[in-house]
Parts: C-alpha cells; structure tokens; sequence
C-alpha cells in the first residue's frame, strides 16, 4: 500500500513540474551545487542555511561523475578520490542521471534545470533542491 501511495505522489510531482525540455536541462548540470531544500515524502521539507560539503557535477557529452567538497575559507575545496560516476540518458521525455561506485548502482530523475536551480528526485520520493554554489570570498573580493 506504501508503495502505491508513493507511485502516486511521485506521478503528481512529475507532472505539476514545468515541462522543461531534458536536452536543453543538460547544459546547466555542470558545475558546484549545494543543497538548498529537501522535500521528503509526507510534505516533510528540510531547509540548510549552511552546507558543510557542496556536490560538483562534471560533464563530458553524456557521461561524467559527481563528487562531494567541502569548501574552505581560503576558496579551495578538501575531497576525497571518491566520485561517483555518472551516465545521463533521455527517457520518456525526462533526464535520468545513472550512478555508479565500486559498491552500487541507481538511478535519478532531473526535476528542474536553469542556470541558477536544479532539482533531482530519487527513487525514495525525496527530492534534492539545489542552488549554484557561491564561495563565501570570490575572487573579485581579494582584489579589493
């Protein structure tokens, strides 16, 4: 019955979502992210005012990874060698982001992309809020 309740939001969610074109969304993945809202499932939402680790996409035609930093005041980033590899395809009209480590494998669903926003869905029914990440120092502020 959870399951069925689940198939249910997850449909409304899709379809209440803007019809964005999914090879026009591609173009806006790349790049540093972090987390603005989660909404979980149960109209749950969970805001962050700060992110201690930042998620960074990078993309090469359809095929690229996604790791996690963690920023520091300086304007480097700490990362481990982990990353988790990441295959893009077009289904039914929607951008799945295809994961894979050395220890499993799943699949995503891109909700929403522009140059500022992006939002992914997960099989849980969750879904990721993000924003474009902004240093706290950009560089334009060490030239003062």
């Amino acid at each position: 019955m959870n399951k069925i309740i689940l198939y249910f939001l997850l449909g409304i969610v899709l379809l209440s979502c803007s019809n964005q074109d999914p090879a026009e969304q591609i173009k806006h993945i790349e790049g540093y992210w972090e987390i603005d809202k989660v909404e979980l499932p149960g109209d749950s939402i969970r805001e962050y005012s700060i992110n201690e680790t930042i998620d960074y996409f990078e993309i090469t035609d359809s095929t690229g990874f996604r790791k996690k930093l963690q920023p520091q005041f300086d304007g480097s980033y700490k990362t481990s060698e982990d990353a988790e590899e990441l295959e893009i395809k077009i289904e039914n009209d929607s951008l799945r982001l295809y994961y894979k480590t050395p220890f499993d494998e799943w699949k995503e669903t891109l909700l929403q992309a522009d140059a500022e926003k992006m939002s992914i869905l997960n099989k849980d029914g969750i879904i990721y809020h993000y924003k474009k990440f902004t240093p706290l120092f950009a560089e334009e502020d060490e030239e003062e």
